[in-house]
């Protein structure tokens, strides 16, 4: 995912393949340093756990910090004459998929490991479950087209209703997929039977949503 961010939303716009693996190791690298060094100072680990375990700690959290390393440079580490080689190419279809996936993984892995998620998804019902996926898809077409981010001007605006309205589909797919694959990886489908395993994906893909949207807002035009 770093490698896929730099390649389609780095601010160095005349890196070649070389320099973009060695910006996604260093982000790793920087990632994996600052999750290690937080864990311990929030006393996460300690000597008496298992090497494996404080490990598997690290690594679970460094991916998702290493992300933010990469969002914040593109994002905060240059101006707009630094920063338009990237974002003024015309994204295809897979630099689009790459940088919503980047942003629904910064947002949806941070929620998945905790209870509300369960807690909501067992106490809402069908019908709140399908307003949680239009709501979704409304927060993705508003932020989409009708937002102010960053390199917002250089982007065009949904020539139709039926065009957004894709764009926010679209977005919410992936933030769908993405959901379901962190749910997967902590474990919240091992004992649940498929209509819950449903259920915790919608609740997750309203926040994961969010971060997807802002995410293609990169690239969109």
């Amino acid at each position: 995912m770093l490698i896929g961010y730099n390649t389609y939303a780095g601010i160095r716009h005349d890196a070649d393949w070389t320099d973009v693996v060695v910006d996604s190791v260093e982000e790793l690298g920087l990632g994996i340093i600052t999750a290690a060094g937080l864990l311990v100072l929030l006393a996460r680990t300690t000597s008496d756990m298992s090497l494996e375990e404080i490990v598997g700690k690290i690594v679970i959290e460094a991916g998702v910090v290493a992300i933010g390393f990469s969002v914040g440079t593109a994002q905060l580490g240059a101006d707009d004459e630094e920063g338009v080689g990237r974002l003024s190419q015309a994204p295809g279809i897979m630099s689009q998929l790459v940088i919503s996936l980047c942003g629904a993984v910064l947002i949806a892995a941070n929620v998945a490991p905790t209870e509300e998620i369960v807690l909501i998804a067992a106490e809402v019902g069908v019908p709140r479950l399908m307003i949680i996926i239009a709501l979704s898809v409304l927060l993705a077409v508003l932020i989409l087209f009708f937002s102010n981010f960053r390199q917002a001007h250089r982007l065009a605006k949904a020539e139709t209703s039926w065009h957004a309205a894709a764009g926010g589909v679209m977005t919410y797919v992936v933030a769908f997929v993405a959901s379901a694959a962190i749910l997967w990886f902590f474990g919240r489908f091992d004992t649940v039977q498929m209509e819950m395993a449903v259920a915790q994906t919608v609740v997750l893909s309203l926040p994961a949503t969010l971060g997807a949207s802002a995410g293609r807002l990169l690239l969109q035009s």
